[in-house]
């Protein structure tokens, strides 16, 4: 009988072990699937070590994307960053590649970034993220990656994202126009700055905290850097900057307070990197494109996902959030 065609399969935990500890020279391992995301995570353990299994869609990402995924973080972590990095097989080969029911996947296994995710940051560790961060972006200005990877610009944060969103608000096409004047309005006033004295290169464009782990010592780790790609450095401190909104918009943490969270942030960052008022005066905009991207991924992604949460509500909720976002940031 012939196989039947698939469009997402799940990898088998108890099938990656013995895989993963041959190719790596590994023992006594165990395995569990973590995650189904675009992307689906196990978690390895040994009794030394943890590890992250990543399993990537060929829809998701190319094998080439993955290439430059890996190279990133390993020019990352040559230059002392703090990321989980990529780990090379016993031959020398990061990324793995498996046979799967819809075709050809491809895996790569990274070093766990030890702790947890912290969501109420201390003075401390905001100026470790501003650190931190800046010497990522010190490693990744004006780099060029011998392979692929996304690019941040006006047609792939608002004008495609915008084509692919139509089908989703047929039901809402009040918010739908609301979403495009908005993109109108950041495209033109981003036109206003001078964006060529922007830094530029890879920016990991998801810097949220839970995207990084303080273990008990306060030490920091970066990891998923799933959509990095190349844009204005400023949008990591965008994304960043997204949390203290979320914070503000859910929690209620009054202004004048995430204000000040994100200036000793932006302040540590300057110990190590340039800055610009231009830059930081660039957020809103740059926010809206955020918004707008991730909004699309989801709409695009929707069948593979399987994103239960994009819903005609959701949809309704997020176009709110970012009526917010304009209203509090002047867009």
């Amino acid at each position: 009988m012939s196989l039947f065609p698939t469009q997402y399969s799940t990898l088998s935990a108890a099938a990656l072990r013995p895989y993963i500890e041959q190719a790596y020279g590994f023992t006594g391992l165990t395995c569990r699937y973590l995650l189904r995301g675009v992307s689906d995570t196990y978690v390895l353990e040994g009794a030394a070590a943890k590890y992250i299994l990543k399993i990537y869609r060929e829809a998701h990402r190319s094998l080439d994307e993955i290439r430059g995924e890996v190279a990133l973080l390993t020019q990352l972590r040559d230059n002392g960053a703090r990321v989980a990095a990529p780990l090379a097989d016993a031959a020398g080969e990061y990324v793995q590649h498996f046979a799967a029911a819809e075709g050809a996947r491809h895996g790569v296994l990274f070093a766990y970034a030890e702790g947890s995710n912290v969501y109420t940051l201390s003075d401390a560790q905001l100026r470790m993220v501003g650190r931190e961060m800046a010497r990522v972006h010190n490693c990744t200005a004006g780099l060029q990656l011998p392979y692929p990877r996304s690019v941040y610009n006006v047609a792939t944060t608002l004008t495609r994202p915008l084509q692919v969103l139509e089908p989703s608000f047929k039901a809402y096409p009040e918010g739908l126009a609301y979403l495009r004047e908005l993109a109108a309005t950041a495209e033109s006033k981003l036109a206003e700055f001078d964006l060529h004295a922007f830094s530029y290169g890879y920016c990991q464009y998801d810097f949220l905290p839970k995207n990084f782990h303080f273990d008990a010592q306060d030490s920091l780790t970066f990891f998923d850097f799933d959509f990095a790609g190349q844009g204005y450095l400023v949008n990591d401190v965008m994304t960043f900057f997204v949390h203290f909104f979320l914070d503000r918009y859910y929690k209620g943490v009054p202004p004048a307070e995430a204000e000040r969270a994100f200036a000793v942030f932006v302040a540590s960052y300057r110990e190590v990197r340039p800055l610009s008022e231009a830059e930081l005066a660039a957020i809103p905009y740059l926010g809206v494109m955020f918004w707008i991207f991730y909004l699309g991924f989801a709409a695009e992604n929707f069948d593979d996902w399987s994103n239960f949460f994009f819903t005609p509500r959701y949809i309704q909720e997020r176009v709110a959030l970012i009526k917010q976002w304009a209203e509090w940031y002047g867009v």
